[in-house]
C-alpha cells in the first residue's frame, strides 16, 4: 500500500498538471504597428507631438470630423422611426444599388443591363475577405493573386487566410518616390496567364502613388493580353482628387476595355463612417442569369461568416446617396476634405524647400495623392524624428497627411529637414 505521504504527492502532481491552461501553448503574436504608434503617442507628454500613423481624416484643428451630410442623414433616420430588424444576407438593397452606381457610373452598361452582383459588406476589409473567398471557391484558373509591392498590410493576410497563393508585382520606385510603371508592366506580362491581380483604384495605400490615365490604359492592355483578372480595391473614391468620377477612372476604363472585374468598395474614408463599417463587394457578370447564380454563392459565403451586415451605417450611406440635396452636400464635403490634404501637401513641400532650404527633392509630396505620403525617410530617420521631434509614423516613412494641420505643418517640415539633411 502507498503511504499517506506518497498518496499526497501523487494527488498534488495530478492537480498541478490539471491546472496547466489549455492555451499555454499559444504564442504571443506581434503587436500591430499602427496601434503601437498610437500607444506611444498617447504616452508622450510633449505638447508638440504629432501622430501621423493613423489613417483617419482630421480637420484643421486635428479633431475627428463628422460630415454635416452624415449628421442630417442620421437625423432623418431617427425621425423616420426605422426599426432594428435584421437586414437580408446581402444587406440593404437601396444602399448596394446606389453604391454600384457611384462606383461604375450612372450610365454604365453593367448597371443599365442589371448584371452587377453586389452585396453589402463590413467595410472594405469585409469586402476583400468576401471577394477572396469567392475567387478561391469559383475562379476557374489557378488561385494565384498578385498584389503591389508595397500594399496595404492587411491585403496579405486577407488573401492568404482565404486560401489564395500570393506574390507581389513591382510598383513603387524608391529612387524617385514614384511609380515604377515599366517594372509593373514587365511583372504583369511575365506572370502566368489568368493570374488574379489586385489593383488600388485610386490613392494607393501606403505610397500615395497612382498611375496616370494613360498608364492605366497600358496596364489594362497588358492585363487583357495576358488574360489576367482584375480585383479592384477602392477605399478612397472622391477622397483622392475630390472628384468621385475622376477617382473611378481606372475601374471604368477596365470595364470599357472589356474586363470582367470584382470590386471591394469602402465608405469609411469618403463619408467618415470609420466605425460604422460600411462597404460593398461586387462582381461584374455576363448577364442577369449569371448575376443570380453569383449572388446565390455570395449568400452562401456570407451566411456562416457573419449572417448579415449591420444596418445603421448602410442606412446613412443610402440616405446620402439617394437624397439629391444630401448627395450634393456630401460631394462638396468630400472635395473639402481632399482639398485640405492637397493644401497640406503644397505647404509641407513649400516649407521644406523655401523656409528650410532643403537640397533634397520633395516633388513627390505633391505628386502623390490621397491620405498617405511615402516620404522617403529611412527607418533610422523615422526613429530620430520620433525621439527628437515627437513625430510618430510607421518606420517605412509613411505619413498620414490627414494628421497635418495649418498649426503644425511648418514644425513637421523643420523636423523632416532636421533628420534628412546631409
Amino acid at each position: 500500500m502507498l503511504s499517506a505521504a506518497t498518496r499526497h504527492l501523487k494527488t498534488h502532481s495530478l492537480a498541478s498538471r490539471a491546472c496547466v491552461s489549455t492555451w499555454s501553448n499559444v504564442p504571443q503574436g506581434p503587436p500591430d504597428a499602427i496601434l503601437g504608434i498610437t500607444e506611444a503617442f498617447k504616452k508622450d507628454t510633449d505638447p508638440r507631438k504629432m501622430n501621423l500613423g493613423v489613417g483617419a481624416y482630421r480637420d484643421d484643428n486635428g479633431k475627428p470630423y463628422v460630415l454635416s451630410s452624415v449628421r442630417k442623414a442620421e437625423q432623418e433616420i431617427i425621425n423616420s422611426g426605422a426599426d432594428k430588424e435584421y437586414a437580408g444576407i446581402m444587406g440593404l438593397a437601396d444602399f448596394t444599388a446606389a453604391a454600384g452606381r457611384l462606383a461604375y457610373g450612372e450610365d454604365s452598361a453593367v448597371i443599365k443591363e442589371n448584371r452587377l452582383a453586389i452585396t453589402q459588406s463590413i467595410s472594405g476589409t469585409g469586402a476583400l475577405r468576401i471577394g477572396a473567398a469567392f475567387l478561391n471557391g469559383f475562379y476557374p484558373k489557378a488561385k494565384n493573386i498578385l498584389v503591389p509591392n508595397p500594399t496595404w498590410g492587411n491585403h496579405i493576410p486577407i488573401m492568404q487566410h482565404a486560401g489564395l497563393t500570393l506574390d507581389k508585382y513591382t510598383y513603387f520606385d524608391k529612387s524617385n518616390n514614384g511609380l515604377n510603371v515599366d517594372g509593373m508592366l514587365e511583372d504583369l506580362y511575365k506572370a502566368p496567364k489568368n493570374t488574379i491581380v489586385l489593383l488600388h483604384a485610386c490613392a494607393h495605400n501606403p505610397t500615395g502613388v497612382d498611375p496616370q490615365p494613360e498608364q492605366w490604359k497600358e496596364i489594362s492592355k497588358v492585363m487583357k493580353e495576358r488574360e489576367h483578372f482584375a480585383f479592384f480595391d477602392m477605399a478612397y473614391q472622391g477622397f483622392a482628387s475630390g472628384d468621385c468620377d475622376k477617382d473611378a477612372f481606372a475601374l471604368r476604363q477596365f470595364i470599357k476595355d472589356g474586363h470582367s472585374v470584382v470590386l471591394a468598395q469602402s465608405f469609411a474614408k469618403n463619408m467618415g463612417l470609420y466605425g460604422e463599417r460600411v462597404g460593398s463587394f461586387s462582381v461584374v457578370c455576363e448577364d442577369k442569369e449569371e448575376r443570380a447564380r453569383v449572388e446565390s454563392q455570395l449568400k452562401i459565403i456570407i451566411r456562416p461568416m457573419y449572417s448579415n451586415p449591420p444596418i445603421h451605417g448602410a442606412r446613412l450611406a443610402s440616405t446620402i446617396l439617394n437624397t439629391p440635396a444630401l448627395n450634393k452636400e456630401w460631394l462638396g464635403e468630400v472635395k473639402v476634405m481632399a482639398d485640405r490634404i492637397i493644401t497640406m501637401r503644397d505647404r509641407l513641400r513649400s516649407h521644406l524647400e523655401n523656409d528650410f532650404g532643403s537640397k533634397k527633392k520633395w516633388s513627390h509630396i505633391t505628386d502623390q495623392i490621397g491620405m498617405f505620403c511615402y516620404s522617403g525617410m529611412t527607418p533610422e530617420q523615422v526613429d530620430r524624428i520620433r525621439s527628437e521631434w515627437h513625430v510618430y509614423l510607421t518606420r517605412d516613412g509613411r505619413i498620414s497627411m490627414a494628421g497635418i494641420s495649418s498649426d503644425n505643418v511648418k514644425y513637421l517640415a523643420e523636423a523632416i529637414h532636421s533628420v534628412t539633411k546631409e
